[in-house]
């Protein structure tokens, strides 16, 4: 390491001002932060200084995305050989989705990186890191046919006009993946609804077999589909089923929502009072719901179902676009759970709705913060009176 710091000691002055490559100074600055943490102080003001700056908080929400993103990838793979009627071993199916899935992270960050050093070097400003978390996130709230071409699309409109527009990081008041998922849902409905998504159809590199047509419905689908809503199973907790690349697994996503509590990284009253609004909403509607299969399905298994799991642990919590002011997490968590279960069970043409309820609430999470600050002055005017 302290080799390669000497070396970017060495280079700098070409990218300072008046240096030959002072062009590419904001490019050099994001990479040079991110080996390394700044060592430059204020002159002026109180600050607090602290290792954990915004680089090293989101490097350490995507090592959180890492078991789900892994899962995900073999399961892209399992979903195909099971579909194509095919054998095969582990690491023909890990192999199978890494190669399926890494095109897409590649997109994803060619495109919404290539963006953010256009904006930095126009701007003259340096590279935020706002774009390393999504990044990461937008592959895996995807299908994994989805195409390249599209998701490039997507991921180019939610960074210019869900984060740009509004001053970059820390400034963009909805989440950037979760608005690339709705462009994508409203754009090209057909690449991302419908049983044929789900599964990838191709043959990769001599793994598996192209298949014409691939139908595999994700449960939620079947329940808002049919009159029968499906057995609660242990695949529903590992993630063997169909649905988004890094959705299906509980346990994974288990795994990350602990290191980000561990950490301090992500709001545990968020986290928890998304899951109880989901329960809470999922018992209402078993008591005196519509008569429909998704309406009488178990609390539990829609909060295990779809993106529920992930979007509490990694959407929900989102520090930029979720409330600050520790009540108003109660509240903006538990409407987020209340929300998604409203929309999957009374709309049965998107039986997902978790994106919906966290991009409403983006939307609500000032009026909850400015509602629970004004009750706060209220009711300590009254005490002083």
């Amino acid at each position: 390491m302290k080799a390669l710091r000497n070396y970017l000691d060495k280079i700098k002055p070409n990218f300072e001002e008046g240096g030959k490559l002072h062009a590419f100074r904001s490019v050099f600055d994001g990479f040079e932060t991110f080996l390394f943490v700044p060592n430059a102080t204020a002159k002026t003001g109180t600050h607090i200084h602290d290792a954990i700056d915004s680089k090293r908080i989101m490097s350490m929400v995507v090592i959180a995305l890492i078991p789900a993103l892994l899962f995900g990838m073999y399961n892209v793979g399992y979903q195909h050989f099971k579909a194509a009627g095919l054998d095969g071993s582990f690491c023909e199916l890990f192999a199978y989705g890494f190669l399926a899935v890494l095109p897409k992270i590649i997109v994803s960050y060619v495109v919404g990186l290539g963006i953010e050093f256009v904006v930095a070097q126009w701007k003259k400003e340096e590279i935020q890191e706002g774009f390393l978390v999504s990044g990461m996130l937008i592959p895996m709230i995807v299908p994994a046919d989805c195409p390249l071409w599209i998701l490039a699309v997507a991921t180019a409109f939610s960074v210019i006009f869900a984060k740009e527009v509004f001053g970059g990081t820390g400034m963009n008041i909805f989440n950037v993946a979760l608005i690339t998922r709705a462009f994508l849902f409203f754009a090209y409905p057909t690449k991302m609804s419908g049983d044929a998504v789900w599964v990838s159809g191709d043959s990769i590199l001599g793994l598996g077999k192209q298949m014409d047509t691939v139908t595999a419905a994700t449960p939620l689908g079947v329940a808002a589909t049919t009159s029968a809503a499906p057995d609660f199973s242990m695949d529903m907790v590992t993630g063997l089923i169909p649905g988004s690349i890094g959705e299906t697994s509980v346990i994974a996503i288990s795994l990350g929502a602990i290191l980000l509590l561990w950490t301090g990284i992500a709001s545990w009253k968020v986290m928890l009072s998304v899951f109880v609004g989901g329960a809470f909403m999922g018992w209402v509607f078993n008591a005196v719901g519509p008569d429909t299969a998704i309406a009488h399905m178990p609390w539990y298994e829609h909060l295990v179902l779809g993106g529920f799991c992930f979007g509490a642990v990694f959407m929900a919590t989102d520090p930029v676009t979720s409330a600050r002011t520790e009540t108003g997490k109660y509240i903006y968590g538990f409407l987020i759970g209340v929300m998604a279960i409203v929309i999957r069970v009374l709309n049965p043409g998107y039986p997902e709705g978790m994106m919906l309820a966290i991009l409403l609430m983006n939307i609500f999470a000032p009026l909850i913060d400015y509602c629970v600050v004004q009750n706060n002055i209220s009711r300590r005017a009254k005490r002083t009176c």
